[in-house]
Order: structure tokens, then sequence, then C-alpha cells
């Protein structure tokens, strides 16, 4: 009953109130990123949710677009603003996606939607996280965030698919603000962004 119908009802209500009270500090963020990125304050990414229907998440545009001299794009600690730096290590660069929250696609609390290319390379436990909405924030997040490794958040994925409740939600997302305010687990391995997956 928590998962079906208490839990999608929060999280619109939630979502819905959120996006009212941080709507200053959004349109701020907005008009920074977009003299930041050229006129590209979002970012849209096609990402698979619940049953690994293929949904497009909405996050704030840390990275600008800078190639090298062959047209390829720098890596991603070269391509990070100043901006986005200070809006990841805040987390904002998550708020927007109180939009997904509120269309349905995501909840607040669920493992993160990973890329699409991933779908191929779990095994047959790690494809359990795709029995839940992905969220904002998850119970991989609060145990490591970026700094867990490939195999730990998995583990912490599955964990939660099998314990989901209106309990361990609001203990996740009391430990999300916790991480935040400390700015915890953001990079992996001094990366600006976590290693891709690359199978089992």
């Amino acid at each position: 009953m928590y998962q079906n119908l208490i839990k999608p009802f929060l999280d619109f209500l939630a979502a819905f109130i959120g996006l009212l009270l941080l709507s200053p500090i959004f349109i701020i963020v907005t008009l920074l990123l977009f003299i930041a990125n050229s006129g590209k304050p979002f970012f849209f990414q096609k990402r698979p949710g619940k049953d690994e229907r293929i949904f497009s998440i909405i996050k704030f545009k840390t990275m600008n677009d800078a190639t090298d001299k062959n047209g390829n794009l720098l890596p991603d600690e070269k391509r990070l603003t100043a901006v986005g730096k200070f809006v990841r290590k805040t987390s904002l660069d998550e708020v927007p996606q109180l939009i997904n929250v509120l269309k349905g696609d995501m909840s607040l609390v669920g493992p993160r939607p990973l890329l699409p290319e991933y779908l191929p390379l779990y095994n047959d436990q790690q494809r359990k996280r795709h029995q839940v909405k992905p969220g904002i924030t998850g119970w991989a997040q609060v145990n490591g965030r970026n700094a867990l490794s490939w195999k730990g958040k998995f583990e912490k994925d599955v964990e939660y698919v099998y314990n989901q409740s209106f309990t361990l939600d609001l203990k996740i997302l009391f430990l999300t603000l916790k991480k935040v305010v400390k700015s915890e687990g953001i990079n992996q391995g001094g990366q600006a962004t976590a290693e891709k997956f690359k199978g089992n």
C-alpha cells in the first residue's frame, strides 16, 4: 500500500512544495548557468526508470561543452565550471529533478537512475534495482554516494528494494540533508563524476 498509494502522493506533494520554496534559488541558479554555459542551463538525458522504462531526466548543467582541437569533449574535470562546481557541491544540480517527481518518472527516494547503456551489463540481482521508481536520493547515496564502488552501490540499491518503507525513506531523507551540508561523497577518486560502469 505504501509503495503504490501513499508514497506517490507524498512524492507529488513534497515535490510541489519543494519547487515553490526553492523557486528563488532555482531562478538564480538558472540565470548563472545560462551565462556560464552559453545559454544552456539545463541538462537532459535519457535514463531507465521503473521496469526499465526510459524517461528524460532534468538536471542543472554543471559542465560546459568545451572540446579539444579534434572536436572531442574535454575530460569532465576540465569542463566543470566555477558555478557548476558550487552547484554540484551543494547538490543544487538535483533540484530540477523535482519536476521528474511531479511527472511521476521518479520518486524522492529510490535507486539513482543510471545510463541506458548499463542495462545489458547488470546481473539478475542488480537488475532488481528497477523494480521501484528511481529517486533523487537513495540508500546508496547516504552510504557513500560517488565514493562507493559500483558493486557497493548496486548492493545498497537492491537492499532498498527489499526493505522499502516510510521509516526507511524518512531516514534516507534525513541522512541526505546531513550529507549535503557536509558535502560528503560527491566525487569518486578525485574525478568530477563517478567512473563509468563497465560490467561485472
